[in-house]
């Protein structure tokens, strides 16, 4: 158990990452801009192919804003996402980025707020009773003063730049409901209550988004039935340390990049 115990935080560990101020490149030519920003949702932490030029930020060649850029010829992409990033270091490292020529903004933000490695740790680790307890008490975060710190960030973003398309990018429930996980395994409960977790950032996502006028993005629905541990997952599980709980390269191709190329027009 003690093995499995620190396997377990270990992985949870490097869920957490580190935020990074530096900005990248554009990535692709067209005559129209549009910058990415957010957390490791945004800068592609589970699919692979990093940009050794960015660092801990890990950002993917295939994350949802390259495989957007690459379907919209005529954008330049600034990618300024970063892994670990909060609402305020969004704010501070990659709102600066946006400006009154900017087009398109893409963001994917709130979950570290939210202390979404912490509640996975907790869960990992400690009793039902005690995974239920964080879930709780940080859906309750995620539905309440979440809602006010990201309208504020989504009011900012929009003030930078007044006629630009601005999309905002939820988080998918992370866990199949059934299937069994590697190297520490979840119960059914436990499962349920990050799955209600994950419901209640996307809920405080949403009432944010609608407050600003901006496009919200519901992960959730195209993400059923994909989740971690499950027969056909979109979402690394435990087995992958270094990307537990994030997308796989097919959960970026066919969930993110798929919806937001709906959600462009």
């Amino acid at each position: 158990m003690r093995k499995l115990t620190s396997i377990a935080a270990g992985a949870v560990m490097a869920f957490v990452g580190l935020t990074a101020a530096a900005a990248a490149p554009a990535q692709a030519a067209g005559d129209l801009e549009y910058v990415a920003l957010g957390d490791s949702y945004a800068s592609g932490v589970g699919a692979g192919h990093y940009d050794t030029a960015s660092g801990d930020c890990k950002r993917s060649t295939l994350n949802y804003p390259a495989l957007s850029a690459a379907a919209h010829g005529d954008y330049t992409l600034k990618d300024v996402s970063c892994s670990g990033a909060t609402i305020a270091d969004v704010r501070a490292n990659q709102l600066s980025a946006v400006t009154s020529g900017t087009d398109v903004v893409t963001l994917t933000v709130g979950g570290n707020d939210a202390q979404f490695s912490t509640v996975v740790q907790d869960c990992l680790l400690e009793s039902d009773s005690y995974c239920k307890t964080a879930t709780s008490w940080m859906s309750y975060y995620a539905t309440n003063q979440l809602v006010t710190e990201l309208s504020g960030l989504y009011a900012d973003v929009k003030a930078r730049a007044p006629q630009a398309k601005i999309i905002v990018l939820g988080y998918p429930q992370a866990l199949s409901t059934t299937g069994t996980c590697p190297v520490i395994d979840l119960s059914a409960a436990k499962r349920g209550y990050m799955n209600g977790f994950a419901d209640a950032l996307a809920q405080g996502t949403e009432a944010a988004a609608a407050q600003q006028s901006v496009t919200f993005v519901d992960m959730r629905d195209t993400f059923k039935g994909h989740g971690a541990c499950g027969s056909d997952p979109w979402i690394n599980d435990l087995g992958n340390a270094a990307e537990v709980f994030h997308p796989n390269l097919t959960g970026y191709l066919a969930g993110y990049s798929d919806q937001l190329n709906k959600a462009w027009g």
